[in-house]
């Protein structure tokens, strides 16, 4: 099952009103629950277990919740029109988060450095493996939005990449 079968099966999930489906199959094992007491969020739980890496995603910046300001045009709004612009990159697992590949090396990358596709952008450890998260567009990383050793929740995102 990759990456695009699981998101297709939480967005039927979130439709279909069910608040849990629990799908197992030989190499992975998920656990969907949607709904909550306020009806605001749904939260979403995807529990796999070690199989190949799944791909990178790279898709437009989630939306900012703007701030009604007294000049018109609010700061949060100038922000999301700002990071428009940008390509996030998501975490395809959830896990640990971590900048660098052991605590005595450097960073892998740093905001204003050049990447291209295949670079490895961080390290996300789940179940005592660490996962090399490359990347999967060429640019330039403009913002890391998860301090290092955080815990990251699938499809949570890591960093803002300008593709220009």
């Amino acid at each position: 099952m990759d990456i695009k079968e699981i998101q297709s099966l939480i967005k039927f999930v979130a439709k279909s009103g069910a608040s849990e489906v629990k799908l197992e199959t030989d190499d992975i094992k998920i656990t969907i629950r949607t709904g909550s007491l306020t009806g605001n969020s749904e939260p979403t739980y995807v529990h796999t277990m070690p199989m190949a890496q799944p791909a990178m995603q790279a898709a437009a910046p989630a939306p900012v919740e703007a701030q009604p300001a007294a000049t018109g045009v609010s700061e949060a709004e100038k922000k999301k029109a700002e990071d428009d612009k940008y390509i996030t990159i998501k975490s395809p697992i959830i896990g640990t988060f971590y900048r660098k590949p052991s605590p005595d090396k450097p960073v892998f990358v740093e905001v204003g450095d050049s990447i291209g596709t295949g670079d490895v952008l961080c390290v996300i450890e789940a179940m005592k493996l660490f996962n090399d998260i490359e990347s999967e567009v060429s640019g330039k990383i403009v913002k890391i939005l998860v301090d290092d050793s955080s815990p990251v929740e699938f499809d949570q995102p890591l960093f803002l990449v300008d593709p220009s």
